[in-house]
């Protein structure tokens, strides 16, 4: 009860920022009254199936956990079982995707951890297994889960050192939180040592699932109509600046601009991380002169191929417009404060890679990829430049660099299906308990 009065004191002074988020055309907070209430929604639960329910916070999780969902469903067929997966995120963008990925109906908004919004989530849900994403660890929700004897496996779960360092201080709280946990499945032995070191009763160590997350196959019918609706010619060398924050999508276009006179084939393409910041980015472009389209243009009108300049104003394409790109900045990495996004994305599809030095959320990834000449990190828009400039100027070594990259990713390919294996294995175990 105690921590449900912390929590109602603390939403409701957030409530002015929930309501100036919505009304200020920015990217709302996501359906928070069927959050804080626990009113969502789902079909009934198929007749002889178990139920899975994956929560991911936001678009990288629901994308991973699709993922997972599908070679659940996928491995359980050919055993002769029958799954049922439903998926939550916390997210607006999260949900989008889930919607996308599943279907609106098998996606829902995750409760927030009030003791009565879970409850009557779980009420509708009715999961026999619930599998969070990464370090979605939540104290009322994995109490009323396990509460109700329902098995909780937390997938591809990272903790970096700071995290961990962060969950020290609460030690007792974190240990009892991750005593519900039946099962971790960890990225890399690092994680799982922390994960353990706090108080995680088993821990598993099958590698990350964001490799299996990841495609690298140019020629999907998704990558080619994005190049024929951008317009984009054989000879053309697109610099694609991806999950970008300010002032990254700057940095990039001053790049473009410093270069385009010496390579009239450059294209920039500009995908930032939050949609909802598409008008703060067109002003930039527009003060450093340069002609660009939107994305949600040129669906209507064929693109101007004079316009050497694009911005992704949609969510969930970025994975596919990585696959036109030969030259790839990944953005949310220079300034510290978002700990980098996907660089797996396009290093699999062989682009030239580069992101900053702050990439705390892949730091296993970032590791590897470096040990084998697969990247390059950039510490400043000066560097960036230089990056795209020697890419540019060496075709040979951009190449080379995105071969190593491809072939990095494509070895290291195969949680997803060991994680969809001990799911199941969890969920027969518990059925047997049950039974």
């Amino acid at each position: 009860m105690l921590l449900d009065v912390l929590y109602l004191v603390a939403f409701v002074a957030l409530l002015p920022w929930v309501a100036w988020r919505k009304l200020s055309g920015g990217r709302p907070v996501a359906a928070p009254w069927t959050r804080f209430t626990g009113a969502v929604t789902v079909p009934p639960q198929p007749a002889g199936a178990a139920r899975i329910w994956l929560h991911g916070v936001s678009v990288g999780e629901v994308q991973l956990l699709s993922a997972l969902a599908a070679e659940i469903c996928r491995q359980a067929e050919a055993a002769g079982r029958t799954v049922d997966c439903v998926l939550s995120s916390s997210t607006t963008t999260g949900l989008e995707v889930a919607a996308k990925r599943v279907g609106a109906a098998r996606s829902f908004p995750c409760p927030l951890d009030f003791t009565w919004a879970v409850d009557r989530a779980l009420d509708r849900v009715r999961p026999d297994l619930l599998v969070l994403g990464e370090l979605e660890l939540w104290p009322n929700l994995l109490a009323r889960v396990r509460r109700r004897g329902i098995p909780i496996v937390v997938a591809n779960a990272r903790m970096s050192e700071r995290s961990a360092a962060g969950y020290a201080r609460i030690r007792p709280l974190v240990r009892r939180m991750l005593g519900r946990v039946g099962l971790v499945v960890a990225r890399s032995q690092a994680d799982a040592d922390r994960f353990a070191a706090l108080g995680a009763p088993e821990v598993v160590v099958t590698g990350s699932m964001k490799f299996d997350g990841v495609r690298g196959d140019r020629n999907t019918p998704e990558i080619e109509r994005l190049r024929l609706l951008a317009g984009f010619a054989a000879d053309d060398i697109v610099f694609l600046a991806g999950s970008t924050q300010a002032p990254e999508e700057r940095l990039a276009a001053e790049a473009f601009v410093a270069l385009r006179a010496l390579h009239p084939a450059l294209r920039l393409v500009i995908v930032p991380r939050h949609v909802e910041r598409a008008a703060e980015i067109g002003a930039t472009l527009d003060g450093l002169g340069l002609r660009w389209q939107p994305r949600s243009q040129i669906e209507q009108a064929a693109a101007d191929p004079a316009v050497r300049v694009l911005l992704v104003d949609a969510t969930g394409e970025l994975a596919w417009w990585w696959g036109t790109a030969t030259i790839a900045f990944v953005g949310g990495s220079l300034d510290g404060k978002r700990g980098g996004q996907n660089m797996l994305e396009p290093a699999a599809y062989g682009a030239a890679v580069s992101f900053g030095p702050h990439t705390r959320n892949f730091q296993d990834e970032v590791a590897r990829l470096l040990a084998v000449q697969a990247a390059v990190v950039v510490a400043d828009g000066r560097e960036l430049h230089a990056f795209v400039a020697r890419c540019l100027q060496q075709p040979a070594w951009a190449a080379a660099l995105g071969r190593r990259a491809a072939t990095f990713v494509a070895a290291q390919r195969g949680a997803t299906a060991t994680t969809a294996r001990l799911i199941l294995d969890r969920l027969a175990a518990a059925a047997a308990g049950r039974a």
